[in-house]
């Protein structure tokens, strides 16, 4: 999982890296811009994700 915490609405490392890991072979979730970290995990937990990026 791919998540974008806080204020800032620049997303575009996060986009890029999500895409990379794609290519790879990988399954991305990414959550979008402004979540908290309380949105975050539980969406994670939600998912059963192995990591949070």
């Amino acid at each position: 999982m791919v998540a974008k915490p806080g204020l800032d609405g620049h997303d575009r490392g996060a986009k890029i890296v999500s895409r990379a890991l794609r290519d790879a072979g990988f399954e991305v979730i990414y959550t979008g811009l402004r979540r908290t970290p309380e949105e975050i995990v539980s969406a994670a937990i939600q998912e059963d994700v192995n990591l949070i990026g």
